[in-house]
C-alpha cells in the first residue's frame, strides 16, 4: 500500500520525506525541485514489536511497513498542464491515500509560491486541482456511459445516476469522499479511481514552537476539514530534521523532551498513514524471526495467512490465537496456552490487531 506526500511548492514535503525515509531527497529553496517522485518504504513504529522482542528474543524482527512517495510540488493550473501538472497528478493518481502538507509556520527566509502565508487558500488550491481532474474524469466516463444508455443498458442508467451525484459533488467543491454512499455505489465508486476519494491526512507543518499545540494557521485549517472526513496531524518538519541528525536515542529522546513531546511526530504520522490505507497487523513470532504482518482491517483467518503464502489460504485448516495483551501477561505462547487463552479459530474469524497467530495448513 502506498501513501503519496503532496502539497505546493516549499512548504516541507521533501525533507519530511527525507525524515522518514532517511532517504536524501533533493530539497531546495525553489519550486520543482522534485521532478521525479522519489520513494521510500518506511517502517510502522510499533511498541508492542520490542515487546515482543523482549519475550521471544528471536533470531530477526521484521516490522511492518509503508511505501512513502515523496510528488512533485502542484501549482495552479496543474489540471490543466502546468508545472508538470499531469504528470504529478499521474503520480497522486497511483497512491493508495494522501499526506497532504500545508505550511502553517512564517519564515521570511523560505520563499513561498503564493508570496504569502494562508494553509487555507494552499489547501484550496490543491483541492481544486484535485478536483478538476476527477471532473474531467468523470465527464470522460459519462460520455462513454451516455452511448451505452441508447443501447438499453440498465447498468449504464445506474452509473450515470452516480456520475450526475459524484459531478454535482465536485461543482460544488467538495471531494468525493465526502459523500456517503451504499456498498453497491462504493464498489462502482471504487473503479474510477477518483483522486478525491482517497483517504487524507493533512500534516499541518509548524514551527518548533507550535509543535505540541499548534497555532492559528492550525486552528483554522481544522475548522475547515471538519466535513471532510479526513486526518489532521500538527508536525514541526524542520525540528524533526534536525532530531533525526543526532547520533544516539538518548539524545534525540532528550531534545524530543524540551520541546514537549514524547515521540517523534513522524512516527505518530507513520501510524496515522498506515491507519487511514485501512491496515492493521498481526504478529508471528518464534524464535527464527517475530513479524509483523500487514492487512487490510474486516480481513479473515484464511486471507491473513494468504498475506504469508497463497498457499496458507488455499490449504487453511484453523489459526491458533493470542491476544497481543495475553501473550504479553503471560509471558509465552505455551503459558498462555496453559492459561486458556489460546484460542483455536476457524475460517470465519475476523482477525484483531495485535494478533499473535499461528496457522495450520495443508496443500
Amino acid at each position: 500500500m502506498k501513501a503519496g506526500i503532496v502539497g505546493l511548492p516549499n512548504v516541507g514535503k521533501s525533507t519530511l520525506f527525507n525524515c522518514l525515509s532517511n532517504t536524501k531527497a533533493q530539497s531546495a529553496n525553489f519550486p520543482f525541485c522534485t521532478i521525479e517522485p522519489n520513494i521510500g518504504i518506511i517502517n510502522v513504529p510499533d511498541k508492542r514489536m520490542e515487546n515482543l522482542e523482549k519475550l521471544v528474543k528471536p533470531e530477526k524482527v521484521i516490522p511492518a511497513t509503508v511505501e512513502i512517495v515523496d510528488i512533485a510540488g502542484l501549482v495552479k493550473g496543474a489540471s490543466k498542464g502546468e508545472g508538470l501538472g499531469n504528470q504529478f497528478l499521474a503520480n497522486i493518481r497511483e497512491t493508495d491515500a494522501i499526506i497532504h502538507v500545508l505550511r502553517c509556520f512564517d519564515d521570511d527566509n523560505i520563499i513561498h509560491v503564493e508570496e504569502s502565508i494562508d494553509p487555507v487558500r494552499d489547501k484550496e488550491i490543491i483541492d481544486l486541482e484535485l478536483q478538476l481532474k476527477d471532473l474531467e474524469t468523470l465527464e470522460k466516463r459519462k460520455d462513454k456511459i451516455a452511448r451505452l444508455i441508447k443501447t438499453g443498458n440498465k447498468e449504464a442508467v445506474i452509473e450515470n445516476d452516480i456520475l450526475i451525484k459524484l459531478i454535482k459533488q465536485i461543482h460544488s467543491f467538495k471531494p468525493v469522499r465526502s459523500v456517503d454512499f451504499s456498498d453497491k455505489e462504493l464498489e462502482l465508486v471504487d473503479t474510477m479511481e477518483l483522486i478525491t476519494n482517497k483517504p487524507v491526512l493533512y500534516v499541518c507543518n509548524v514551527d518548533e514552537s507550535s509543535a505540541v499545540s499548534g497555532n492559528n494557521h492550525v486552528e483554522n485549517i481544522k475548522k475547515v476539514i471538519q466535513a471532510e472526513n479526513a486526518e489532521l496531524i500538527i508536525l514541526a518538519v524542520a525540528t524533526e530534521a534536525d532530531i533525526n541528525e543526532l547520533d544516539t536515542y538518548e539524545d534525540r529522546q532528550a531534545f524530543l523532551s524540551d520541546i514537549g513531546l514524547s515521540e517523534p511526530g513522524s512516527s505518530k504520522m507513520i501510524r496515522k498513514a498506515y491507519d487511514i490505507l485501512n491496515l492493521q497487523t498481526y504478529f508471528t513470532a518464534g524464535v527464527k524471526e517475530v513479524r509483523a504482518w500487514t492487512i487490510d482491517k474486516g480481513m479473515s483467518a484464511p486471507q491473513a495467512a494468504g498475506v504469508i503464502h497463497t498457499d496458507f489460504e488455499k490449504g487453511f485448516i484453523k489459526a491458533e490465537v493470542i491476544s497481543y495483551e495475553n501473550y504479553i501477561k503471560y509471558g509465552s505462547e505455551s503459558k498462555a496456552r496453559e492459561s486458556g487463552k489460546l484460542n483455536v479459530e476457524g475460517k470465519e474469524y475476523i482477525v484483531k490487531d495485535g494478533d499473535v497467530m499461528h496457522f495450520r495448513f495443508n496443500v
